[in-house]
């Protein structure tokens, strides 16, 4: 019976019954179907199958193969917890370390200790770790001599097992999640190192020495800290409560040799096309935008861009915590300095850009914009200092503009949506977006003009950008470099600086 009262098929009266809904009737083909035949006839030859079928044999195709089973891997893979292991000769440094550091530090004098450099410690260390290896009963070789007092100078004087990792030159990032566990980036990837800390304690020690020796403070009542290494490097600490796996340092190295924009080009971040534009685009003073994501490169573009900057120019470089290093011999870098205990005290980037404008500069340096401090920056670009750069977060040229009318609009200044658009569209030349492509790769992937506004919209010109075309068996990304072929809207001040022929050769 139907829902309805009637049987399927049965007719009440004499009148011939309409089909049931949903049944389809039978489309006439070059010949009757045959019972049971599910191939659809000539009209509606069968679909392959690629997906497999329960109890089915199914030919699945090479590349879906290879992506299930890289799945599985993944799935696999994912829930192995990594804990830094020190494996061989270094866990019998590190055992013995353990029982040498307590009796050395019962002869030491720490604040004596500190007066001396790490040269002059390792001397004075020699004949008292002699005297503790044989109260000890220990006899080591000379390279295990040496490595002990390494260790053990950089417990007292340097950064305990950071030490190791920070001289390493391949090495760009280092991430400590808790003492025992340590993750390295090493072009581009990511690995697990083999050092660890005695404890919790100890890591945080260390954090805290870190902190101090840029003047600030961490601890529970501050668990957040900004500060840099004395090379350079910039470091970031959080401690419990806020970290539930213990004290988090994480340091981004920077290399020892100045990256220019020829080192990039040759390196393959971009094309000798882009290198010339971007050349000139840092001497006539272009205003510069750098964009991309985190990791991307931002920094070690702008430190490239400063190198075309002339050198009897003024440069005011202003950050959270300071990390450009600029190459030219008239720059003066400014840093922001956190509330103290009370709240108070807060010096902050806008605070800096206002009080940069009375100080004579040439260009003004944002090393990263993140609020109201980019209305500051705009007004700097409009009055008299062309050529300022800065760097912030955001995933293409079109999203940069978005962002940076919204944080306009985060400050209190009130001003409609379309003034700010027209600020921005007046003061910002070029912008640039880098990105850090999945095999670890580093590349200008835009350059793009900003040209003006055409009703509530921002005009922007794509001058070059980068096309993934393939990727090789492990997994290193082919792409293209291509100009756009278009004459550059900014190329009347590139006049102004004699080199408008150079750039519209290369844009072209």
């Amino acid at each position: 019976m139907s829902a309805f009262g009637r049987r399927s098929g049965v007719s009440n009266g004499a009148a011939p019954t309409r089909p049931a809904f949903g049944v389809a009737k039978p489309m006439q083909g070059s010949g009757p179907a045959q019972p049971g035949d599910a191939s659809g006839g000539d009209q509606f030859p069968p679909i392959p199958q690629i997906m497999p079928e329960i109890g089915g044999d199914v030919i699945i195709p090479d590349s879906t193969l290879d992506a299930m089973q890289r799945l599985a891997e993944r799935q696999a893979s994912s829930g192995e917890a990594g804990q830094s292991k020190m494996e061989g000769f270094e866990t019998s440094i590190h055992k013995i370390k353990e029982q040498v550091l307590p009796r050395l530090l019962e002869r030491v004098d720490p604040e004596a200790a500190a007066t001396l450099n790490k040269d002059e410690l390792a001397e004075e260390f020699r004949p008292i770790i002699g005297e503790v290896l044989a109260e000890l009963k220990l006899t080591l070789n000379r390279r295990e001599q040496f490595a002990l007092e390494k260790v053990l100078v950089d417990e007292l004087l340097g950064l305990g097992p950071l030490e190791e990792l920070l001289s390493d030159p391949t090495i760009s990032d280092i991430m400590v999640n808790g003492p025992d566990q340590t993750y390295i980036e090493q072009k581009g990837k990511l690995t697990l190192a083999n050092i660890q800390f005695r404890d919790e304690e100890h890591l945080f020690q260390i954090a805290q020495r870190i902190c101090n020796s840029v003047g600030r403070r961490v601890d529970q009542t501050t668990p957040l800290a900004d500060a840099r290494l004395k090379d350079g490097s910039r470091v970031n600490v959080i401690v419990p409560p806020l970290s539930l796996r213990g004290t988090a340092i994480s340091i981004r190295k920077f290399s020892a040799k100045p990256i220019t924009i020829d080192m990039m080009a040759g390196f393959g971040s971009m094309s000798p096309k882009m290198a010339t534009a971007l050349k000139i685009a840092g001497a006539c003073r272009f205003n510069i935008v750098i964009s991309g994501g985190t990791g991307s490169g931002k920094t070690t573009m702008l430190n490239a861009l400063s190198k075309m900057i002339d050198p009897g120019e003024r440069v005011i470089t202003i950050e959270d915590a300071a990390e450009l290093r600029l190459q030219q011999p008239h720059w003066l870098p400014l840093e922001t300095r956190p509330p103290n205990l009370e709240g108070q005290g807060e010096i902050t980037i806008r605070d800096l850009v206002k009080n940069s404008l009375r100080m004579r500069p040439d260009r003004v340096i944002l090393g990263e914009i993140r609020g109201s401090e980019c209305f500051d920056l705009l007004a700097a670009m409009n009055t008299g200092h062309d050529g300022s750069m800065c760097t912030l977060h955001s995933n293409s040229p079109r999203e940069c503009l978005g962002r940076m009318e919204n944080m306009v609009m985060m400050g209190d200044i009130k001003m409609p949506k379309e003034a700010i658009s027209r600020q921005i569209a007046d003061s910002v030349d070029l912008i640039v977006q880098v990105k850090r492509l999945r095999d670890g790769s580093r590349r200008v992937t835009n350059i793009t003009e900003v040209i003006g506004m055409e009703g509530p919209v921002i005009v922007t010109q794509e001058l070059f950008k980068f096309e993934y075309l393939d990727e090789t068996a492990d997994g290193k990304i082919i792409g293209e470099y291509r100009a756009m072929g278009l004459r550059p809207y900014t190329l009347e001040k590139a006049r102004q600086y004699g080199f408008d022929q150079a750039y519209l050769e290369a844009c072209l």
